[in-house]
């Protein structure tokens, strides 16, 4: 009795399962931007077709969507017996399938990332910076730590707050827009004909061709403010006439803190563990 007794206390903690194991389901989450849309036009026509075609993958158990301004995000949950990689497998096959049926004018496909939105992220990097400006510091963040840090083993995903994306915002008073009898989407139509980057094509000769490679991106302000948006009188008016443009970020509705001072906040998230290649403990 005593011989067993001691077996008992020394296998407890190998038994495999556990009163509170420590599951992970496979979890997926699908994000989609149209940008400008209202929340009931990114739920009606991009949550919608994408929640239609998701439905339709067998074993999935929970499927929840959130919409906001110009952002859609849908969270996918499937039972234990299915592997993240098949899910995704899946999923994206559903998001090519629901594809005929998103906004023409969406920017790119939806993306989706295998990690549950839910779960607390494991740790948190803050950039800060006494020196260079908070744009200098997003730049930093984004085109270089978030992708080494997305390539180290097991990190699923790696989250940003408080972008500080770069810009040129075109601030225009609508007393001098209905004053010269021009609406907000000449002023739009006009900002995006001009700020473009295509290719122009090629000059031919008889010996030789060159390829005509300009850039018509406007990157300053000032040459914003010379754009003439219509003609009144004969006379051109130009951005500065119905208003200004001005160097700021790209959403100025989102910030970080640290310590009381502004940052750049770097949430990282481990991928889930599957099933097969863990124990469940407590």
């Amino acid at each position: 009795m005593v011989g067993l007794l001691l077996c008992g206390l020394v296998t407890y903690r190998l038994l495999p399962v556990a009163s509170l194991p420590n599951v992970n389901f496979p979890t997926i989450q699908i994000t989609a931007q149209l940008p400008g849309a209202d929340p009931q036009t990114m739920a009606s026509s991009v949550a919608t077709p994408l929640e239609q075609q998701l439905s339709q993958i067998p074993g999935v158990t929970q499927l929840t969507s959130a919409s906001a301004l110009g952002f859609t995000q849908l969270t996918v949950q499937f039972v234990l017996s299915r592997t993240v990689d098949s899910a995704a497998t899946d999923v994206l096959a559903a998001i090519n399938a629901a594809s005929p049926y998103l906004p023409i004018g969406i920017p790119y496909p939806p993306t989706i990332r295998k990690v549950n939105p839910a779960d607390t992220p494991v740790l948190l990097l803050a950039l800060t910076s006494d020196s260079l400006p908070l744009t200098t510091v997003d730049a930093y963040a984004e085109n270089i730590l978030l992708p080494k840090i997305s390539t180290v083993s097991g990190v699923g995903l790696v989250g940003i707050g408080g972008q500080v994306k770069p810009a040129i915002r075109v601030q225009v008073d609508p007393q001098a827009l209905a004053a010269r009898g021009i609406g907000l989407e000449d002023v739009r139509n006009v900002i995006s004909q001009a700020n473009v980057d295509l290719p122009k094509g090629t000059l031919n000769s008889p010996r030789q061709t060159f390829t005509l490679n300009t850039n018509d991106q406007l990157l300053k302000p000032e040459a914003y403010d010379d754009l003439i948006v219509a003609y009144r009188s004969g006379s051109p008016v130009r951005i500065r006439d119905i208003g200004k443009a001005i160097e700021a970020p790209e959403n100025d509705l989102t910030a970080g803190w640290f310590n009381k001072q502004r940052a750049v906040v770097l949430a990282i998230q481990r991928c889930p563990v599957p099933t097969s290649s863990r124990r469940w403990t407590a």
